[in-house]
C-alpha cells in the first residue's frame, strides 16, 4: 500500500535582504504517512510546522526536496494533489457574505461537483457537524467552536483523502476544544488521513497515533506518543525548583534511583530558582533522600512534584527547554 503522504528532504529556506539573513524554515525534513492514519507536527510556533504543511498543500514552494500526495508529486503535478488534499487553516478564512450552506456548496462547485451532488453532500456534512440549525445563518455569527466544524465540513466537501489541520484547536476554549476532538476522531474512524500540526502537548498525546515532533526546521524524534514517553530514562520525573548559592545537581545526580538529571531552560519566570529535572526509578526512601540532598546544599525548595512521563517531558528531554508558545 502506497504512502498517503510521502515527504522527503524537504528544505524551505526564505532569501534574505541586505538587512536581514536568510530563513532556513524547514531543514531536511522526512516522513511517511500512511492511508488512515492520524500524524501529528508537534513543535512550538516557528518551528516549521506551517511551512511543511504550506510545502504539502502547494501554497509554499519547496527549496529542495520531494512531497507527494497518493503518489502525486505536489510541484510537478499540483492541480492533481489539490484535489486529493483539503486544508483547515490556521486562520479562519469564511466569506461574511454568504451563508454556512452557501460555504459548502460554493466550494464543492469550484472543484467541479453537480448541483445535486453539492446539495447532497452539504446536507450530510452540516448534519455530521451538527449546523443544519445554522445552516442559514452568516458564518461569522457562529461561536468560534461552530467556525471550525464549519472550515472542517468546507474542507471535505470535494471528498480528499488526507485532511490537512494547521493548529485547528488554537484560540478555542476548552469546551469547544474537546468538542473538535470528537469530531476529529468520527473522521479519523471512518477511514480519512489525518495530518495535524499542533503545540498543544495533549491535544498531540490523544489524538495522533504518530507524533514528528520538531523545532529549528528538523525533526527531533518520530514515534507513537507511547513509545516516545517509553524511551525517556525510568518510570517516573521529578520536577524540582530550587535556589542556592552552590549547584545542588551534583548531589542529587549521586542519589540511588536517579537515572539522569536535566537542567530546564524556563522564559518569563523567576531566574533566580533554578529548574531541575531527575529521570528517576522510584525506589523506597527516594523522595526523602532527594529532600535531605536540597537541604544539606543550604538550598531553597519552590517546587517539587513526581509525575508519569508526558510528551512535555520528552520535548523537554529533546531540547532542554519548555515548549514556547
Amino acid at each position: 500500500m502506497s504512502a498517503a503522504l510521502s515527504v522527503e528532504g524537504l528544505v524551505k529556506t526564505y532569501p534574505g535582504t541586505r538587512k536581514t539573513p536568510a530563513v532556513e524554515a524547514v531543514r531536511g525534513v522526512s516522513f511517511e504517512v500512511a492511508p488512515g492514519e492520524f500524524f501529528g507536527l508537534l513543535g512550538p510556533n516557528g518551528a516549521g510546522k506551517s511551512t511543511t504543511l504550506g510545502c504539502i498543500t502547494t501554497l509554499v514552494r519547496p527549496t529542495a526536496g520531494r512531497v507527494a500526495v497518493d503518489g502525486i508529486d505536489v510541484v510537478r503535478r499540483p492541480r492533481e494533489a489539490k484535489r486529493r488534499i483539503a486544508v483547515v487553516p490556521q486562520t479562519r478564512n469564511l466569506d461574511r457574505d454568504v451563508t454556512v450552506r452557501e460555504v459548502l456548496t460554493f466550494h464543492a462547485a469550484y472543484f467541479g461537483l453537480p448541483r445535486a451532488e453539492r446539495e447532497s453532500r452539504a446536507d450530510r456534512l452540516l448534519a455530521e457537524m451538527q449546523l443544519t440549525e445554522k445552516a442559514a445563518a452568516k458564518p461569522l455569527s457562529l461561536s468560534g467552536g461552530l467556525q471550525q466544524r464549519l472550515l472542517i465540513a468546507r474542507a471535505l466537501m470535494h471528498d480528499p483523502k488526507v485532511l490537512l489541520l494547521d493548529e485547528p484547536t488554537i484560540g478555542l476554549d476548552p469546551q469547544a476544544r474537546r468538542m473538535l476532538w470528537e469530531t476529529l476522531r468520527r473522521l479519523h474512524e471512518g477511514g480519512l488521513t489525518l495530518i495535524m500540526t499542533t503545540h498543544y502537548m495533549e491535544e498531540a498525546d490523544r489524538l495522533c497515533q504518530r507524533l514528528a515532533i520538531i523545532d529549528h526546521g528538523k525533526i527531533l524524534q518520530l514515534d507513537t506518543p507511547a513509545a516516545l514517553k517509553k524511551a525517556l530514562p525510568g518510570g517516573r520525573i521529578l520536577d524540582l525548583w530550587v535556589r542556592s548559592a552552590a549547584p545542588v545537581g551534583p548531589r542529587l545526580e549521586a542519589l540511588p534511583g536517579v537515572l539522569r538529571l536535566e537542567k530546564v531552560t524556563t522564559e518569563g519566570r523567576d531566574d533566580s530558582f533554578e529548574r531541575l529535572r531527575l529521570f528517576v526509578d522510584p525506589k523506597d526512601g527516594l523522595l526523602d533522600r532527594v529532600l535531605q540532598a536540597v537541604q544539606a546544599g543550604e538550598a531553597d525548595l519552590q517546587h517539587v512534584s513526581l509525575t508519569q512521563p508526558s510528551l512535555e517531558d520528552v520535548y523537554i528531554h529533546l531540547t532542554g527547554k519548555e515548549l514556547r508558545e
